[in-house]
């Protein structure tokens, strides 16, 4: 890490604490505007479940796509033969601090629910964020499991979309998504921090967070929003 940085860590464990006690997703995205990454917000229909969730992991990238009710009996595809493709081998590739993040398909029905939450949260994944429905909800609920979706939709995957790949780059609104990014999410949204640029990423966000911190009181204090904005840039 750059030297002038004043926040360091040691593993993923102690950066997510970090993240959790100092930074959202308005600051973290601000930083990446600055450094020309304009495009790492998921769509802003992605909503928690909760208002006061707060997901932050890495990425295990999970790739979906629409098939016919009828496709396990005329496929070709041996992926396609299978129940719900490869969505359980996906589900139990889980691994600790990640988070299932699924896209490619139409928006028209669940790809995320309550057994699902109880098989990754005993894996000690953080969350799952897809870009559809999610249902179950109380059951998703009762068991604490962040979840970022659409809404909550009670139509099944199973006879209308299959996952055909996982741990592959996959798109989501306008992001593309690597295994491994980092994904931050909370009431204002879903930003995903890519693996090559987190250290400078975070690095500049705690400085920025620590700074807005301090225009803030002056501004409470009755700093006029110019001047502030004016001697420390933030606003």
């Amino acid at each position: 890490m750059k030297e002038n940085y004043l926040v360091e860590w040691a593993n993923d464990a102690e950066l997510f604490e970090l993240i959790r006690k100092e930074l959202f997703t308005a600051v973290i995205g601000d930083v990446m505007d600055k450094m020309g990454l304009f495009h790492q917000f998921l769509p802003p229909n992605i909503r928690p479940l909760k208002s006061d969730l707060f997901l932050i992991g890495r990425a295990m990238t999970v790739l979906e796509a629409d098939v016919c009710g009828n496709a396990e009996e005329q496929s070709k595809n041996p992926v396609l033969s299978k129940a719900f493709g490869f969505m359980l081998e996906a589900l139990d590739d889980l691994g600790p601090g990640e988070i299932y993040i699924c896209s490619g398909s139409s928006p028209d029905y669940a790809l995320w629910g309550e057994i699902m939450s109880a098989r990754a949260k005993a894996l000690g994944a953080h969350g799952a964020i897809v870009n559809g429905y999610s249902r179950d909800t109380v059951g998703i609920l009762a068991l604490d499991f962040p979840c970022f979706s659409m809404g909550c939709y009670a139509q099944d995957q199973a006879p209308r979309g299959k996952v055909i790949d996982w741990r592959v780059p996959i798109r989501f609104g306008n992001v593309l998504i690597k295994d491994g990014d980092m994904l931050i999410g909370d009431i204002d949204g879903v930003c995903v921090v890519p693996r090559a640029h987190e250290q400078e990423v975070f690095a500049r966000a705690f400085e920025k967070a620590r700074a807005e911190k301090v225009v803030l009181n002056k501004v409470m204090e009755g700093m006029a929003a110019k001047e502030a904005f004016e001697k420390y840039g933030i606003m």
